[in-house]
């Protein structure tokens, strides 16, 4: 499960004045990446309630030989959050709840419940441990979990921070949300999923998740290993994640909700505004940023491999989503790829080169923290033997990747730096957007 969607919003600075949509491009660019073994994945875009395109990418089942479609059903990830947060606020629309309703009402046990709201948890600010971050989350998240033992180990784990202190990402929180709302319904998160979001909508292929089953035309998921897609055989249990990550969906049943969602179909407008606001970091079950004047909402989420991103647009009514079962260009930079295209009537597509090799010594030329005006953090430049490492202050670390003389890359961050040792400098490329920095 991945943690915000913050970096996406840079793409909003490109100028929104396109008014015909070049699907030939948009083919093009799929076909490329999958000719280059860059992803292999479906997406879906809509506009105005409308899907205007459509694709899908490599297969569902590699081993069989069996193509991924526009209706392969894939594993979503934290993209369920936003599926939770809305039954949650349906919830409180129902008057069965209250945002201010405290933890303890119903799991007094735990650290600081006394003190967490619902609002809290849907809002990342709890303070709770993060459970996906446990130890041993690797041996047991693999096999069934009741809701006693889940509980068990959170009541292990000492809070992060006080609540309402900060912001910081738990899927600790909509694991406790989905059993509240099981609470509350007498029902499984299943079944309530079923009832408030599946049937009034009349989604046909998004589900509580079960074991990937490839008949019923379920993606198994892969990752790239010496230039090779390799299967991963290592499933999370979904008694595991529940409303944190685990529904699967198509692209299209993605968009269906998310359009129906800021189409106030699903919750009314005060209760969307609240899920919109995102003045404490996050909004509820939403990431968001505005640039110049261009607003995107939306999640992403990855689990067992699998990788997906969610945004929607609502100055032109555009949603967007990207579910990918093997991931080599990240679904941010595919989206921003998509965007760009379909904006831009003169963007030209990506261009893969094999990198290029560096020694470990002309790599020092390059190290040390940059700063700029215009950049929220800090980018500090490491090495890891003959390999160049980028981390954000507060933020990931990523390794780079050279594509040409100063120049480096990573796909998976949809970033370029390009340096120029001898006055200290560099410029970050980041989903289009040019930013100077300077070495300290």
């Amino acid at each position: 499960m991945i943690k915000n969607i913050t970096c996406i919003a840079f793409l909003i600075s490109y100028t929104i004045t396109a008014q015909t949509f070049n699907t030939a491009k948009l083919d093009s660019l799929f076909n490329l990446l999958d000719t280059h073994n860059q992803g292999m994945g479906s997406i879906s875009i809509y506009k105005k309630g409308k899907e205007i395109y459509k694709n899908s990418i490599g297969y569902l089942d590699l081993e069989n030989k069996v193509k991924a479609n526009s209706e392969t059903k894939y594993r979503i990830g934290s993209i369920t959050k936003t599926f939770t947060a809305t039954i949650i606020m349906q919830l409180v629309e129902e008057k069965k709840l209250k945002l201010e309703t405290l933890l303890s009402d119903y799991f007094p046990k735990v650290s600081n419940s006394d003190k967490i709201t619902i609002e809290h948890m849907l809002r990342h600010r709890s303070g709770l441990f993060n459970l996906t971050e446990d130890e041993d989350f690797m041996t047991w998240m693999v096999v069934s979990n009741t809701r006693k033992q889940m509980i068990d180990r959170l009541l292990k784990k000492g809070p992060k921070f006080q609540p309402d202190e900060k912001t910081a990402y738990s899927n600790t929180n909509y694991l406790l949300l989905s059993y509240i709302a099981e609470e509350i319904e007498g029902k499984t998160y299943a079944e309530i999923l079923e009832s408030k979001i599946i049937k009034p909508l009349h989604l046909k292929r998004t589900a509580y998740g079960k074991k990937i089953n490839t008949n019923n035309n379920e993606a198994i998921s892969y990752v790239m290993n010496d230039d090779k897609w390799v299967k991963i055989e290592k499933h999370t249990d979904m008694s595991v994640p529940i409303g944190a990550g685990a529904i699967v969906s198509t692209p299209t049943e993605v968009n269906i909700f998310y359009n129906s969602l800021f189409s106030e179909k699903l919750v009314s407008k005060t209760s969307l505004e609240k899920m919109m606001d995102t003045s404490t970091g996050m909004g509820i079950g939403l990431g968001g940023e505005t640039f110049f004047n261009k607003q995107a909402y939306g999640h992403n989420g990855g689990i067992d491999g699998f990788q997906s991103l969610t945004m929607y647009l609502p100055e032109e009514e555009i949603v967007v989503s990207y579910i990918g079962n093997g991931v080599v260009m990240s679904p941010n930079n595919c989206i921003v790829n998509v965007l760009k295209s379909y904006y831009d009537q003169d963007y030209k597509l990506p261009v893969f080169r094999a990198p290029l090799e560096f020694t470990t010594g002309e790599l020092d030329v390059y190290l040390g923290v940059y700063v700029s005006e215009s950049f929220p953090f800090q980018i500090t430049f490491t090495k890891d033997n003959t390999t160049l490492i980028a981390s954000a202050k507060d933020g990931p670390t990523f390794p780079l990747v050279g594509y040409q003389k100063n120049g480096f890359k990573s796909d998976r961050a949809g970033a370029t730096a390009n340096f120029d040792p001898g006055n200290n400098t560099m410029i970050l490329e980041l989903n289009g957007n040019e930013v100077y920095f300077k070495r300290k």
